[in-house]
């Protein structure tokens, strides 16, 4: 379906941009009826809504197919809730408004407010801006908003959710009483629901969010990995994927820190984004992305928000988000604009049922797997190196003499070697993870079955330790192991029985590494793992407490309180004047 008619300079600019069918919102905001009333609309992440709010202002801002009024004081307000989201209006409405020689003016926290206020003072036809700037311009005297005809609210729930309620009924209150409001959200829930009956009139509502469906650009997996091995998986998935622009996503800002820390020490090509950089630092990183520079950006979901990254083909979550709406969103930044994207939960086996009440609750049907494994990277690695520009660009004539002088010291397949070792080494190396479908027993039991088992070590040879994860929390040797190697310092010779129950695990560790285990447990403890000293299991595999004596319960006498022999008088009726009688 081609675009329906709008204004002859934004159908140029449109044309020229290669827009030959609008999106679903693009197409509702232009449906007759829609042109000069207030909008609600809630749509995708990613599904075009910029150009449908530029679209949707037009008639507001244009007196039939003439030409704009001369710049003045502004008549479009754009209110966007991050820094980052606004300069990305600001570019998407300055090609679109182009062919209209549209003055596009942009207010936000971390420019230099004196060449905003010049700008605002010469004279504009739009401003987009954060809400905390617009405001401090506006309490300066330096946004004039008496001209305005039209505002615009984007991501309204994010901008609730970051408190500039406040803010944004300040603006909306100095803006005149019979402008066009048009409020976009991901999210229609009660307080937007409640913004929009305060600030807008008969607001036209369109919906084109597909409710109970899964974006269908995006495929989801989710990774089952032991809770030892979350950053091992990370960089398994990322080399896996290979995707020019990649996504990952933290709980909090030490754990940004420490995962960025650890890319980049393996070769990655990283950026991390938290609350705790300035705004120059997160501008030096996300410029580093949009020009390649940086394939991978770590970051919290506050320092997310609003975040546009171009060809962003793959989402990991290597902390589980805390609800369906924040797991919606953070997908929602890939399989934009019809694009393919990938989305991908790192799951623990201890929470494993959180992953599966997510999904549920987000009425998405995610591909359980393994991390992918070295072999099978190393794998994608030679397909996509059989596809890269060094193999299939024509070659010149002095790289084909070269080639011709290489062949006669060296075979066809040395060379060859030597290419392949040349285009590994600029890759990170993949890591080695247990996975569920190897056998249970490694090394050289699993190689011959007939191999003697390893000797246990007596009762007086080792000490007992607990670990506060059970059956409930899938516990499992195969990964319970590596993670008590690791931190407690010492090897799997030096660990003894691993006695699994429904809410703690018991093990034994060699009594003449208990200093050490000891010591190191205590120096790399981590905040959901709790491992301590403890006694050890008897031979039915019950906890040794002291016996408490056994008391049986005294049995209730059936019958009314006051039939009991041993019971209180009642002081109810007769009796009671009885007793004031003998007072």
């Amino acid at each position: 379906m081609p675009f329906p008619l709008t204004h002859p300079a934004l159908a140029e600019a449109l044309a020229a941009q290669g827009y030959e069918e609008p999106t679903p919102v693009q197409a509702a905001v232009l449906e007759e009826g829609a042109g000069d009333v207030d909008l609600l609309v809630s749509a995708q992440t990613g599904s075009g809504k910029t150009v449908a709010f530029g679209l949707a202002m037009a008639s507001s801002l244009f007196a039939g197919d003439g030409p704009l009024t001369p710049a003045g004081a502004p008549s479009a307000l754009i209110i966007a809730p991050t820094r980052e989201l606004a300069l990305q209006v600001n570019r998407e409405l300055s090609w679109l408004y182009a062919k209209a020689e549209a003055r596009v003016v942009s207010c936000v926290g971390g420019m230099d407010a004196r060449r905003e206020q010049r700008l605002l003072a010469a004279g504009c036809h739009i401003v987009v801006g954060t809400p905390g700037r617009l405001r401090d311009h506006l309490e300066r005297g330096h946004l004039d908003l008496s001209d305005l005809s039209v505002i615009v609210l984007d991501e309204a729930d994010e901008m609730l959710d970051l408190g500039f309620r406040e803010d944004l009924e300040f603006i909306l209150d100095a803006a005149p009483e019979e402008r066009r409001t048009l409020l976009f959200s991901a999210t229609i829930d009660k307080e937007i629901a409640a913004l929009a009956r305060r600030f807008q009139r008969a607001a036209h509502r369109i919906d084109t969010t597909r409710r109970n469906e899964p974006h269908g650009d995006i495929d989801y997996q989710v990774i089952r990995v032991a809770p030892n091995e979350i950053e091992h998986a990370v960089v398994n998935v990322l080399r896996y994927f290979e995707a020019p622009g990649a996504l990952v996503f933290c709980s909090t800002r030490e754990a940004v820190r420490h995962l960025h820390s650890n890319l980049r020490e393996r070769g990655f090509a990283v950026v991390g984004l938290s609350g705790e950089l300035s705004q120059r630092e997160r501008a030096d990183a996300l410029q580093s992305l949009r020009d390649g520079r940086a394939r991978v950006c770590v970051a919290t979901d506050v320092a997310a928000r609003g975040l546009d990254l171009p060809d962003l083909g793959l989402v990991i979550h290597a902390d589980l988000p805390q609800n369906k709406a924040t797991l919606l969103h953070r997908s929602g930044r890939t399989g934009r604009a019809g694009r393919k994207g990938s989305s991908v939960l790192i799951a623990p086996y201890t929470r494993r049922r959180k992953a599966e009440q997510l999904l549920a609750a987000a009425h998405i049907q995610a591909a359980w797997n393994d991390p992918p494994s070295a072999e099978s990277i190393r794998a994608k690695d030679h397909d996509r190196m059989l596809q890269d520009a060094t193999l299939t660009d024509p070659l010149g004539e002095d790289e084909l003499a070269q080639g011709r002088r290489l062949l006669e010291s060296r075979s066809a397949e040395e060379i060859a070697g030597v290419l392949v070792r040349l285009y590994r080494a600029k890759l990170p190396a993949p890591e080695e993870l247990f996975r569920e479908d190897r056998p249970r027993d490694g090394g050289a039991r699993a190689a011959d079955p007939d191999a003697p088992r390893p000797a246990r070590m007596g009762a007086d040879e080792v000490v007992w330790f607990r670990l506060n994860v059970g059956r409930r929390n899938n516990a499992d040797p195969k990964w319970l192991l590596p993670m008590i190697c690791r931190l407690g310092h010492v090897t799997k010779k030096e660990i003894g029985q691993i006695r699994i129950f429904d809410r703690e695990t018991k093990f034994g560790v060699a009594r003449e590494v208990e200093a050490k285990f000891t010591a190191a447990a205590k120096a790399s403890a981590e905040d959901d793992i709790r491992l301590e000293p403890t006694a050890p299991p008897d031979a039915d595999g019950m906890f040794e407490r002291p016996a408490k004596p056994f008391k049986a319960a005294p049995r209730k006498p059936a019958g009314r309180p006051n039939d009991r022999p041993d019971a209180r008088p009642s002081f109810r009726g007769k009796p009671r004047k009885a007793n004031r009688e003998r007072r």
